[in-house]
């Protein structure tokens, strides 16, 4: 029987004079870390040389962190940010929007690709789309222990009261994403190894585009609005981005079943 969950786990693991170690920091390198070992696997099983995977990681740090900030930034709060440019680097003041480090990613996969041979943006967003599933579980949960992101009220048995906040209980709307994020990956994953690696470009691409943002959409009607001016909007930013990425999600996954190459 489900009962409701006090969530008052502090979002700091341990301190050292000035160095604060935070769950959300250590999930989030956690990702990185974990997202390489796969990357590493997949590039020792189709041959691709190690230093392009070390090359890789950087495009997508740097993606990552840029896209996820400015993405925040212009997304959600334009106007303060656009009037105060120099509070856009104060990233340990918090502020990641995951829209942004989409972008960020196609954007740095774009030109590393562009670097490399036999490494079409397609096939190479095929790939990182596993690890990409993954971390996404991993900064899900990392808010979870931020008690950031919350969800709306709720009378359900296994609503969470994140004491932080107030003494509500809510619907924990990051474990929920955390632990479809997890399935996701599970899901693409499956479908690479099932393949062993063989398939049309855009095939992993399009499923994850699908899974993911559509699940945002759906996830959505449960969180609490993020910024002042979604209030009374039939739909929140988080849903008005995520449309696009699911048709294209469509379209990338449509052409791959199609048969026809996609160039990137």
């Amino acid at each position: 029987m489900f009962a409701t969950i006090t969530w008052s786990i502090s979002p700091e693991i341990f301190s050292l004079g000035p160095i604060h170690i935070r769950w959300y920091g250590l999930l989030f390198a956690s990702s990185f870390i974990v997202g390489f070992k796969i990357m590493e696997r997949i590039f020792i099983k189709e041959n691709k040389p190690m230093d392009d995977l070390n090359d890789l990681v950087w495009f997508m740090i740097l993606g990552t962190v840029l896209g996820a900030r400015l993405g925040h930034c212009l997304f959600y709060n334009p106007e303060y940010y656009l009037s105060n440019p120099l509070e856009i680097l104060k990233v340990w003041k918090g502020g990641l929007a995951s829209h942004g480090a989409a972008i960020g990613i196609l954007t740095s996969i774009y030109f590393y690709s562009k670097k490399k041979k036999n490494q079409s943006f397609l096939w190479v967003m095929d790939r990182v789309v596993i690890t990409v599933a993954l971390a996404a579980f991993f900064i899900r949960m990392g808010n979870l222990f931020n008690s950031e992101i919350i969800g709306y009220p709720t009378d359900l048995p296994w609503g969470f009261i994140f004491t932080s906040v107030d003494n509500i209980p809510r619907h924990p709307a990051q474990l929920y994403e955390a632990l479809f994020y997890l399935l996701s990956f599970a899901i693409i994953y499956y479908q690479y190894k099932k393949h062993d690696g063989k398939f049309k470009d855009g095939y992993l691409f399009g499923i994850f585009l699908i899974l993911i943002f559509g699940f945002r959409i759906f996830v959505e009607f449960f969180k609490e609005n993020q910024t002042y001016f979604e209030e009374g909007m039939i739909l929140n930013m988080g849903q008005i981005l995520s449309f696009p990425l699911v048709i294209a999600g469509i379209y990338f996954l449509y052409n791959s079943k199609k048969g026809s190459k996609i160039d990137n």
